[in-house]
């Protein structure tokens, strides 16, 4: 019996090699993916070094340069105390990214115990949770963020706290339609024959073929929790509105709108391509991993 179960597990973990391979190879042929993925590659990159690379101090106010439009000097411009719009967007990369990747794992990590739990056993359990998760999907994702950061307090970790909040929900529920579908796979069935634990079951054999579709969703999530995180800190419950926060650049820029256009336009764009890039990038996700999007 556990000879069997060696050999089981063994060609389980070829297939999954293959299907790295398979996934890589596939992925290439997706131009739009591929391109957003080195996009975020890039603010990865720039989230990290950033701080240490930027050509200007992005506190430290220049009176003589105040709302200067886009130059060699400045490529963005500055802002109304004379700061360096590109040195604030580099460092603001940081704040805007943590946060928001932050918020989506720790969602995914709570979603997806709740999802194998629910899906797994079933009965009470799946009903409980399941419930709960109608309740919290009864409310607009903003909406609640904005309601649980109301309740806590303005600032960037409650922001994380809300974001995950309303991302829970969202990852139990596919989790939860995943483990249905993987814990009747013959090689499920066949180590619970053998008298495997019901943990060794959840975590050994029905989690990895869930990760995939994790995946997918988690990518796509992150660019949904920018924008909250950004619409929070545009509304004063987020960062601090000196902080280069992109939200609260945006909310600090509002004002100029008419007489310096480019204090709005360049946080803008930055916000709007990274969710832009996220999005496309699980697309192409979901198209390469997903068998049933496949022609």
């Amino acid at each position: 019996m556990i000879q069997t179960e060696a050999i089981t597990q063994e060609q389980l973990d070829k297939q999954r090699q293959g299907r790295l391979y398979s996934f890589w190879k596939e992925f290439r042929k997706k131009k739009p993916a591929l391109f957003s993925l080195f996009f975020i590659g890039f603010l990865v990159i720039v989230m990290i070094i950033g701080p240490y690379v930027v050509p200007y101090d992005p506190a430290a106010p220049d009176y003589n340069k105040l709302l200067e439009s886009p130059s060699l000097q400045h490529l963005f411009g500055t802002d109304a105390f004379g700061r360096d719009i590109l040195s604030r967007l580099a460092v603001g990369a940081r704040i805007s990214l943590t946060v928001s990747i932050s918020a989506v794992l720790l969602g995914a990590i709570v979603g997806t115990v709740l999802g194998l739990i629910s899906g797994y056993f079933g009965k009470w359990m799946d009903r409980l949770i399941m419930r709960i998760c109608d309740v919290l999907f009864a409310f607009p994702d903003l909406i609640l963020a904005i309601g649980i950061v109301a309740i806590l307090g303005p600032g960037l970790k409650n922001v994380v706290i809300a974001v995950s909040f309303f991302s829970i929900p969202s990852f139990a529920r596919i989790v939860r339609s995943a483990t249905l579908e993987s814990k009747e796979m013959l090689f499920v069935e066949a180590t619970r024959s053998i008298g495997a634990s019901n943990r060794r079951i959840i975590w050994k054999h029905i989690f990895p073929e869930t990760i995939p579709t994790i995946i997918v969703y988690f990518t796509m999530k992150v660019g949904t929790a920018i924008l909250a995180a950004a619409s929070l800190s545009f509304l004063g419950l987020g960062a601090e509105p000196s902080s280069p926060d992109w939200g609260a650049m945006l909310s600090k820029s509002r004002d100029y709108i008419d007489s310096a256009f480019h204090l709005v336009f360049f946080p803008g764009l930055i916000i709007f391509l990274t969710v832009l890039a996220f999005n496309v990038l699980g697309d192409g996700l979901r198209d390469v991993l997903d068998p049933k999007t496949k022609d």
